[in-house]
């Protein structure tokens, strides 16, 4: 999974979206700037996945903030990526824990936060959050910082 910008797979390619979740689509390369801390966001407005005891869809915006390390998420790849969630039965906490920690897998990121903003069903609305730091960094503090501060106003 660890590409550099020239070896990518989807990028400038036609590209089939994966039917079943599919972790291994996922793509990165090299960050240009990783003696600098900067915060990387990503919006997908039309998250899908499916309710794992109705089978019934759920839809989302996810966002993604993260401040990378060595490796970078290729963007088209990350959208394939989310795209394969539209036929997976999961909850909606599961959904973004699931995210954060693929990403957490493939890039190694000093910083990194997954927000699901699911559209009520029900009458009820759920915005998981989940974020971590890089263990025995200021990261680390500052991803409980975060937690305990976060506060979601749509």
């Amino acid at each position: 999974m660890n590409r550099t910008k020239d070896n990518l797979q989807s990028l400038g390619h036609k590209s089939e979206i994966p039917e079943t979740y599919a972790p291994q689509v996922l793509e990165c390369f090299e960050n240009q700037h990783p003696e600098r801390d900067y915060w990387v966001q990503f919006n997908c407005p039309e998250f899908t996945s499916l309710c794992p005891i109705t089978g019934q869809p759920d839809f989302a915006e996810i966002k993604i903030l993260y401040i990378p390390d060595r490796r970078m998420v290729e963007s088209k790849s990350l959208k394939l990526y989310l795209f394969s969630f539209r036929n997976h039965g999961d909850f909606h906490e599961d959904c973004v824990n699931i995210i954060m920690d693929d990403l957490i897998k493939l890039m190694a990121p000093r910083y990194i936060e997954v927000i699901g903003l699911f559209v009520p069903r029900g009458g009820i609305s759920i915005y998981p959050y989940a974020n971590y730091g890089r263990p025995g960094t200021k990261y680390e503090a500052m991803a409980e910082e975060r937690l305990k501060e976060y506060r979601f106003h749509k």
